[in-house]
């Protein structure tokens, strides 16, 4: 039974998925330790270190077999995590005992630890986000040629179609994918480097063999799944590692929070909606209200992750010389909370994006409201071609504007320009004109080719990396 008398995060109660929660469990936390510790005994042994294969094969067989409590009652004896660890893993492995840990720093379990759950977290962040920009891109094609209001200043300006915007969104997100996979390449093994990086307690192991001690942290890199490890570390690997991913994640929430900010201004202009269950409930009080909530939610979870940010990064200026042990306390909260906190987001935002619903009526009644200014300077040539003078028409089209502008503001009615226009004789030389002058499709400039455009030339060269994935990227229940 849930334990609900005592604190749970959000995160991990209510919006992270099931497998990045278990990524920052202690199970898996703790079950990686002794995979370290397995790791290293069997480079040590190859190497030619005293390490039997029952001893290797008795440590393997305890990896999965955590007993928590009694890990917590060992730790409020020591007063240190990874030893108590040490002292309960022992006890399970009695033949082992002597060669537990052999050699290696609390850092050896407790960083590698932390970068192959980092890794492990980026594979399952990466196909998200790409699962996000395929449903985006399909978006973008389906509405490619719908004109709608761009806006700047918050002020209607030339039109845009809504495939062109999405494709605003998804430039952003294809930044954000560049970062993370950078972060992932980039991302390697600490390695075996002892107390303060030196390696001196596994040369004093190998007799100073230098090449041995090479060999070693080779070994343990590779049986960990990296290529490489950091040549370079004080007792910990450099905590500008982490400011780099979570650099990123937090990057990632201001394109959320950007597009999901977007998605809320639409919604409150009718022109587009999230989805909205059959059964959902907007509001406790106004039963009429579709609040774009899963939008909010990533907003929300959005600034938490730029926050982060802040966190990591001083966390790394302050580590005085090898290192400080005030890094620690720190970095378990906001590392997982920057992964937890980035896949609850990506979930909640691929939801979105697999039902964002247009209101193409609504859109053009907008349009509608503001086209016939728009139209003015186009207005204008067409007149100068029949013939007329370009400052008498300019003239009359400014005083005709003001007066429709009139009736907009102070009397609330529709935008009537046009029909004053036709009323106007001055004008008859192009009343049979005005509807194509009046297309709004004219005023998209090449808002359509450039969506085909970067579909082509940056989207799917993108979406290649995650095909497979993609098809088993699923979302999760959204609740409020």
């Amino acid at each position: 039974m849930a334990d609900y008398c005592g604190y749970r995060s959000p995160l991990s109660s209510r919006y992270a998925s099931k497998e990045m929660q278990f990524l920052f469990s202690d199970q898996n936390k703790f079950a990686t330790w002794r995979k370290l510790w397995v790791w290293l005994a069997k480079a040590e042994q190859s190497l030619g270190l005293n390490i039997s294969d029952a001893q290797i094969a008795e440590m393997h067989e305890a990896v999965n077999d955590v007993d928590f409590e009694a890990a917590i009652a060992e730790e409020s004896l020591t007063r240190h995590d990874v030893m108590a660890h040490v002292h309960l893993f022992a006890k399970q492995c009695p033949a082992a005992a002597p060669i537990i840990h052999l050699g290696a720093t609390s850092c050896y379990v407790g960083d590698n630890s932390d970068i192959l759950i980092m890794r492990d977290a980026l594979d399952l962040l990466l196909p998200r986000l790409g699962a996000i920009i395929f449903c985006l891109k399909n978006f973008a094609v389906k509405y490619k040629s719908l004109p709608t209001l761009g806006f700047t200043h918050l002020q209607p300006a030339q039109l845009t179609t809504v495939g062109k915007r999405a494709c605003l969104w998804i430039q952003d997100f294809l930044m954000d994918e560049r970062a993370l996979s950078r972060c992932r390449e980039d991302l390697r093994f600490r390695g075996v480097k002892g107390t303060t990086g030196t390696q001196a307690s596994f040369l004093q192991l190998f007799d100073g063999d230098c090449k041995k001690v090479k060999q070693l942290d080779l070994e343990v890199t590779k049986l960990a799944g990296f290529t490489k490890c950091y040549t370079i570390t004080g007792q910990t690997y450099s905590r500008k590692v982490d400011v780099e991913v979570v650099s990123a994640l937090s990057s990632l929430g201001t394109s959320i929070h950007k597009m999901c900010t977007d998605l809320r201004l639409l919604a409150s202009m009718k022109e587009l909606e999230e989805p909205f269950e059959k059964t959902q409930i907007g509001s406790s009080a106004m039963p009429y209200k579709r609040n774009p909530m899963r939008s909010e939610r990533c907003c929300a979870l959005a600034r938490h992750m730029i926050t982060l940010f802040s966190n990591v990064s001083n966390t790394h200026a302050t580590q005085w010389l090898e290192r400080t042990l005030d890094d620690s306390a720190n970095r378990r909260i906001t590392l997982s909370e920057a992964f937890l906190a980035a896949d609850a987001a990506l979930l909640t935002l691929l939801n979105i994006s697999q039902g964002l619903v247009v209101y193409p009526k609504v859109i053009d009644r907008h349009i509608s409201q503001e086209l016939p200014f728009m139209s003015t300077e186009n207005i204008i040539m067409a007149m100068v071609k029949e013939g007329g003078d370009r400052q008498v028409c300019h003239e009359k089209i400014r005083v005709l504007s003001q007066e429709a502008g009139t009736q907009i503001k102070q009397h609330g009615k529709n935008n009537d320009l046009i029909e004053r226009i036709r009323k106007d004789p001055y004008f008859e030389p192009i009343l049979d004109k005005l509807g194509d002058i009046l297309d709004a499709q004219t005023f998209t400039g090449r808002s359509s080719a450039q969506v085909d455009d970067f579909v082509i030339e940056e989207i799917e060269p993108i979406l290649e990396k995650y095909r497979e994935l993609i098809k088993t990227t699923q979302t999760v229940p959204l609740y409020i």
